[in-house]
């Protein structure tokens, strides 16, 4: 049987849960909520105050933040009057660091801002992956994560902080089942997990793989829907002047 909290959902007015018929959860009414994550635990706030609930509506700990988010393999960012870091369950801080700004835990690996606005990786208990610092650094996707240089060039990195190819692209997504969606100096296009171009083309944008087809825009202003290979599939409006 799966926990009552699954089936809540955030109320229209965006102040309490209600259950999959619509009925509030609980009686109490906050400022604003999100959804619930895993152990159970939802963000609110009320006035200057924010902290996590069960889904009885009742917190989960007695300390209070500024701003608190959802969990993620048992760690939730929050802002405190120290700065940003992430807690467990209990309310307790996670380890003593303190940074600028914190993401989510992704596979066992977070990206964090320091107060001198160098991105870093740090793993759950706040422990920095390699010293390595960078100009930005992203959340981590089937494995790999995207990382800015101080030279303004994106590359991918894996979960050591290792180069997951030799590429660097002005413009750079995570991958999206084994493909990304990346700009170099003639347009986007999509890579391979070697960084590899799937084709010769450039677009002026493209959406990422979608059960093997992608919705791309040419410079001219068409919109096609292509295949891994480049070939177009469908052609959704044509440019200008055709």
């Amino acid at each position: 049987m799966k926990a009552p909290w699954r089936s809540l959902a955030v109320s229209s007015d965006g102040c309490h849960h209600v259950d999959r018929a619509g009925r509030p959860a609980y009686r109490r009414r906050f400022d604003a909520v999100l959804p619930f994550h895993e152990p159970g635990l939802a963000p609110v706030r009320a006035g200057d105050a924010a902290w996590h609930v069960g889904a009885d509506g009742e917190a989960a700990y007695a300390a209070r933040y500024r701003e608190t988010f959802g969990f993620y393999e048992g760690r939730a960012a929050v802002v405190a009057d120290d700065g940003w870091h992430h807690i467990k369950p209990s309310g307790a801080p996670a380890y003593a660091a303190r940074f600028a700004w914190c993401g989510n835990v992704q596979g066992g690996r977070v990206t964090v801002r320091r107060r001198d606005d160098r991105y870093l990786h740090v793993d759950p208990d706040g422990r920095p992956i390699t010293s390595r610092v960078w100009r930005y650094a992203g959340d981590y996707r089937e494995g790999a994560a995207v990382v800015q240089g101080d030279d303004g060039l994106h590359g991918h990195i894996d979960r050591d902080g290792e180069p997951v190819h030799r590429y660097w692209f002005r413009d750079l997504d995570v991958f999206h089942k084994g493909c990304a969606r990346a700009r170099d100096v003639d347009g986007w296009t999509h890579i391979d997990r070697g960084g590899r171009a799937l084709y010769g083309e450039r677009f002026a944008m493209v959406e990422p793989f979608y059960n093997g087809q992608a919705r791309v825009a040419t410079f001219d202003g068409g919109l096609h829907v292509i295949a891994p290979s480049g070939a177009v599939l469908v052609r959704l409006r044509q440019g200008e002047g055709r």
